[in-house]
């Protein structure tokens, strides 16, 4: 691993650590709230549509079928570094809610969620799906506008996820970005090991 990676990788934990420990102080509660309360402001029926239909992107059914789509374009190597960047981002949410037990909010609900809320499995899920799909575009599309293009729209996706799980009241602004940090550390760890190691997307 370079030094620079580790240092990312040192920085991104430091962050996850203090966020971690003011999370489990109930030390974010007031910065979580002001910012859900923000966000009602703009509450529409239109806007809960939207919302609702971005969130569902981070649910499971849709997450297998992307994956089963993009795994039919990829080399044997690839496949292996997307399966493990899928399975170790979701193992890792489930140990790390079981580890801190956070609860959901309490609040209007647009979608039915039960299980803890810290880090957001979902936010998870959009870096360790799209968040990868970002590199992969960015390593093997070679035409530029395609290239653009597949990073606009991605970045919207894992950004809107995180937006969307606050809005419909089942996570915590500070749920998500603790799920958006874990989750890039681990991303960060799959790609070099797949890289370096086993030859993949050199």
């Amino acid at each position: 691993m370079k030094k620079n990676t580790k240092i990312i990788i040192g920085i991104l934990l430091t962050f996850l650590i203090i966020l971690t420990t003011l999370v489990i102080q109930k030390k974010t509660s007031n910065w979580d709230n002001s910012i859900y309360q923000s966000m009602m402001y703009f509450k529409t029926p239109t806007l809960d549509a939207i919302m609702k239909t971005i969130t569902s992107l981070g649910n499971t059914i849709p997450v297998l079928c992307v994956a089963c789509i993009v795994m039919v374009y990829l080399t044997k190597k690839e496949r292996y570094l997307f399966a493990c960047s899928i399975i170790t981002t979701v193992l890792s949410n489930q140990i790390i809610k079981r580890i801190v037990r956070i609860p959901r909010p309490d609040h209007l609900r647009l979608v039915k969620e039960s299980g803890f809320s810290y880090p957001s499995g979902h936010a998870m899920i959009a870096i360790g799906l799209y968040g990868l799909l970002l590199y992969l575009i960015n390593k093997k599309v070679r035409e530029k506008r395609k290239r653009i293009i597949g990073n606009i729209l991605l970045t919207i996706i894992i950004i809107g996820i995180g937006i969307s799980r606050v809005y419909v009241g089942v996570h915590n602004p500070s749920d998500i970005i603790g799920g958006y940090l874990l989750s890039t550390i681990i991303l960060i760890c799959n790609i070099t090991y797949w890289t370096n190691r086993r030859g993949v997307i050199r």
